[in-house]
Parts: structure tokens; C-alpha cells; sequence
């Protein structure tokens, strides 16, 4: 649901609920290596279909690693091996994001994307996490309407936002209650660490988009020693997880609608939305009024206000944003849509393609799992979601209380652990563009700003959620290029002007090129 695509490529204060303390990874680097340790992947050819070079496997590995010899789940893991032995590198390690996308594709697409110099440096090694596609996959039994978590706030509504929230975590528990504790960001990273000891691999390089950035950046304070060339693209902040990297959607959602209303006014004659910012910007209000008192039927699906304002996203791409808002005006004044506008894309555009997705809870489920057992941040009393969701709604209008609001998080267990902190040094590259709906530019700088010894690459103008390989044209690709084949780092942080016709014009909610990078409109 982060999003299939490739050129718009997408928290309970409290003690831990486990005093039983885990291995370092120093300690655990000296101890004997464990039978996870010295399987050998049994490889084949993924497909029929696909090409012979394109192999998978599955690897054991332990549920808790605090008990390696206990019980196993799968891994499934694939590559495509370097074609040029003379300068091979290493082995690169793929991660599209989510939580709970699936890897298991991204050495076919990466194989087809990266440029000859920097391909033949690497075997693309591609993995599904715990818990996701064909890695032992979770459900929590969760039928559509149970996913959608974009719910506004009214007070006369917020008691049955509670009950779906306890509902989930319910039902999650019920469904995968004995592997849930364990499907995290730092078991993931040990899961990595694995994969790479199994290659025979001494160190690990690695490209992660959104969510797989912090992956990335906890692998590199876990296993700082074995860390290569790590490219973090489109960074989630540490200091924010979970809940403040919802809560920074509707944040930095502001600054994106107010550049959307100076762009349609600018194109005050082509769109008719208004000759001013605050012209557009009263039209679309007044929209959203009039969706709330009379929702807008859209052959059978019904748009009221809070589903327009929940398609946040879009405004970080004004191309895509004034059309949808002329669409949506002239359905709810009964008139026809504008040429070259059908009501299929103007779903999609409002949901983020979401419509299209299958039914499958296994990328929900895993989501949850992450962000409620990753850190004990998220508020526990129901009353404090309802005190920050009426103030947020009136601080950030367009989609504060939904990102305030009440999530399952209030009622799932205790973490096993406690999130990673962000101590060691870490001289990986993290890119970044600038107008980016799901990881914003400042929980780039965020994360940029937690890894010492990081440089960061930022794309200047750039739109969509994924920079490097997601644009052809992104002025990013070739700071990164450097990086991959010499592994040295920029003297300095880059920040570089994207073309205006790149991805500017792209967004990442109409894509070109499938990536199965999950950025729909709630993930990350």
C-alpha cells in the first residue's frame, strides 16, 4: 500500500514488558556463531518466468534471537549475482519500505535501473522481512474498512475511533499474538545480519527507501562494524517513530497545501480555482463544507470533507492537486468532469491508488507490529489521543486529527525492547527530496542529523516519495552513482537544483514504472 511503483517509487510510555536483557551485538559477535549462522542458502530459479539469473531461498531464522536454538521462521530472501567478478564489490541488501512491503522483487527491478558502473560492483540481494509476502507472513483478520486508519475527529465519533483501535490490537494479538512481539525494526536488522553471514559476506552494503532507511539505520548502530555503503533514501526521522512521523504528515502538509494554493492561483485561467492564494485556498474550503453536508457521489462511492482532506498527499504535487480539486467541484456541483478526468482516476487519486489494492491484511498487520512494538511512546489513555486530535485539527486543518488521533498502538503490549538509540557513528549517504508527502524534508534532516558522520544528498525541488533511480532525471542520481562505486562519501552535504520538468512532473501518486516501494498515502 506504501505504493507499487518506482519512479513515485513509498509509541505507549512505560517500562518494557521484558526485563530479560538482549545480546549486544558485541557480545553476540564473540559468542560461538549459531546454527542460523552457518546454514548455506540452498539457491534455484525463482520463476519459470523470470530469468535463470534471478535466484531465491529460504533461510531459518530465530523467532527471538535472544533464544537462537529456540523456535525458526522463514526468510525469503533472493539475488542476482554480479556479472563482472573483477569488480564486484560486495553484496547489496534491498529494502522498499512499509513497513511490511516486500523485497523479494528488487534485484529484477534494481538489475534493470542502477547503471552499468555501479551494477557490476554487486551481487542484489532482495529479501521479504519477517512477517511480510513470503517471510512468514502475519493477518490480523482485518477486513478493508478495519484497515483504513485515516479517521477523523469529531467528539460525537471518537468512541467508536477507540473501539476500532482496541479492535485491532485485538484481533492482532488473537491472529499472531505468539510472533507479533518479535516482528520489529531491530529483529529485521538481525535478520539483515544474518543474511549477510550466511552470503559470507564480512560487510553489508545496502539501499533502503522510507521505512527501510531506518532499518538501515539501525542495522548501522547495531552492527556499526559491518556496515558498508549504506544509501538511505527518503529518511524517517529516529527521534519521531511512530507516532511522531504520522504526526509530521500533517505538519509539513501546511507548508505543501499553501505552495499548492500560490501554484493554481498563478494558473488562475487554466484552472479557475481562484487569482490568489487565499482565493484558492477559500475554494477549497468552501468544498470541503459542502462535501461535509452533501458528500459527493462518485458512482457509489461517497467523498465527504474529511475524505478530501485526508488525501493530503496529493498537495505536495500541485499538478496532480488542481485537477483533482476542479474534479471534485464540478462532481459536487453536478456538472461533468474536465476533459481527460474520469471518476476511476479521481478515485485513485483520492485514495492514493489504494483502491486497487488487494484485500490482504499481511501489509497492515505487519505495519502495526512495527510502529506499536518498535518503542514504548505511544500514549496509553485514550483521553490524551482526544486532547491532541481537537488541538491538532485546529493547528494543521488539513489533516491534524487524523494524524493525532487514536491508533491500535494505545493498546498493544509492552515492546520486547526499547528502540534503538542513535549513539554510533555512522558514514552512510541519505538522500533526500525536497517536497516529499510521506517522509518529509525534515525528518530527512532529522535523520541525517541523528547519524554522525552522515552526508546527505538533497534534491532541491524534487517531488515524490523515493529519489535515487525513482526520477531518471533527479540531479540526486549522480552524487549517489559516486558513492556506490568508490564508497567514498561527499566532502560535504550536496544539495543540487532538480530539473523542473523532472519530478516535479511525475508525483508519486501517478506511477510510471512499478517498484514494489509501499507509498500510498499511510505508509511509509
Amino acid at each position: 500500500m506504501l505504493l507499487k511503483r518506482f519512479a513515485p517509487l513509498l509509541t505507549a510510555a512505560g517500562l518494557l514488558a521484558s526485563t530479560v536483557p538482549l545480546l549486544s551485538a558485541t557480545q553476540a559477535s564473540a559468542a560461538p556463531a549459531a546454527d542460523h549462522l552457518r546454514q548455506k542458502p540452498a539457491w534455484h530459479r525463482c520463476s519459470p518466468e523470470q530469468p535463470a539469473s534471478y535466484e531465491c531461498a529460504t533461510l531459518k531464522v530465530p523467532l527471538d534471537y535472544r533464544r537462537p536454538d529456540g523456535r525458526t521462521i522463514d526468510l525469503a530472501i533472493s539475488r542476482i549475482k554480479s556479472e563482472n567478478p573483477a569488480k564486484r564489490h560486495g553484496a547489496m541488501l534491498l529494502n522498499p519500505g512499509g513497513p511490511g512491503g516486500s523485497g523479494l522483487d528488487l534485484p529484477l527491478m534494481m538489475n534493470e535501473a542502477m547503471p552499468k558502473e555501479v551494477r557490476d560492483q554487486y551481487d542484489l540481494i532482495g529479501f521479504d522481512p519477517r512477517g511480510a509476502g513470503a517471510s512468514a507472513p502475519i493477518t490480523c483478520g482485518l477486513d478493508e474498512a478495519e484497515q483504513n486508519f485515516d479517521r477523523a475527529y469529531r467528539p460525537e465519533t471518537f468512541g467508536s475511533d477507540v473501539t476500532w483501535a482496541r479492535t485491532i490490537a485485538d484481533k492482532c494479538r488473537e491472529k499472531a499474538g505468539s510472533v507479533l512481539p518479535y516482528i520489529t525494526t531491530r529483529n529485521t536488522a538481525r535478520d539483515m545480519d544474518t543474511i549477510r553471514a550466511v552470503l559470507g559476506e564480512r560487510k553489508l552494503s545496502y539501499l533502503g527507501y522510507s521505512y527501510g532507511t531506518y532499518l538501515g539505520a539501525v542495522y548501522a548502530q547495531m552492527f556499526p562494524d559491518r556496515t558498508d555503503r549504506f544509501v538511505l533514501d527518503s529518511g524517517v526521522d529516529p527521534q519521531r517513530i511512530w507516532r511522531g512521523m504520522i504526526q509530521v504528515w500533517a505538519t509539513e502538509a501546511e507548508p505543501a497545501f499553501a505552495r499548492w494554493t500560490q501554484w493554481a492561483a498563478q494558473r488562475a485561467a487554466e484552472y479557475g480555482l481562484g487569482d490568489s492564494p487565499k482565493a484558492v485556498s477559500e475554494t477549497f474550503w468552501e468544498l470541503v463544507a459542502r462535501a461535509d453536508k452533501e458528500p459527493i457521489d462518485l458512482e457509489g462511492m461517497k467523498v465527504d470533507g474529511d475524505m478530501i482532506r485526508s488525501a493530503r498527499g496529493v498537495f505536495f504535487y500541485p499538478a496532480q492537486a488542481t485537477p483533482l480539486v476542479v474534479a471534485l467541484k464540478a462532481a459536487a456541483e453536478g456538472r461533468p468532469l474536465p476533459e481527460g478526468m474520469t471518476v476511476t482516476e479521481l478515485k485513485r487519486l483520492l485514495t492514493g491508488g489504494a483502491a486497487a489494492d488487494p484485500a490482504s491484511d499481511n501489509g497492515t498487520a505487519v505495519f502495526w507490529a512495527v510502529v506499536c512494538g518498535d518503542t514504548g511512546n505511544w500514549p496509553r489513555y485514550t483521553e490524551q489521543y482526544e486532547r491532541d486530535a481537537a488541538k491538532d485539527k485546529a493547528r494543521y486543518p488539513l489533516y491534524g486529527d487524523f494524524a493525532s488521533n487514536i491508533k491500535p498502538c494505545a493498546f498493544w503490549d509492552r515492546p520486547v525492547e526499547a528502540a534503538t538509540p542513535m549513539n554510533k557513528r555512522a558514514n552512510v549517504l541519505t538522500v533526500q527530496n525536497e517536497w516529499d508527502s510521506q517522509t518529509p524534508l525534515v525528518s530527512g534532516q532529522g535523520l541525517h542529523r541523528a547519524l554522525k558522520g552522515s552526508r546527505m544528498v538533497l534534491a532541491a525541488g524534487g517531488e515524490g516519495h523515493g529519489v535515487y533511480l525513482a526520477d531518471p532525471t533527479s540531479c540526486a542520481n549522480a552524487p549517489v552513482h559516486a558513492y556506490l562505486t568508490t564508497g567514498k562519501l561527499p566532502a560535504q552535504d550536496v544539495t543540487c537544483q532538480n530539473p523542473p520538468n523532472g519530478a516535479r512532473q511525475r508525483g508519486t501518486l501517478a506511477p510510471s514504472k512499478p517498484l514494489p516501494i509501499p507509498s500510498g498515502p499511510g505508509r511509509f
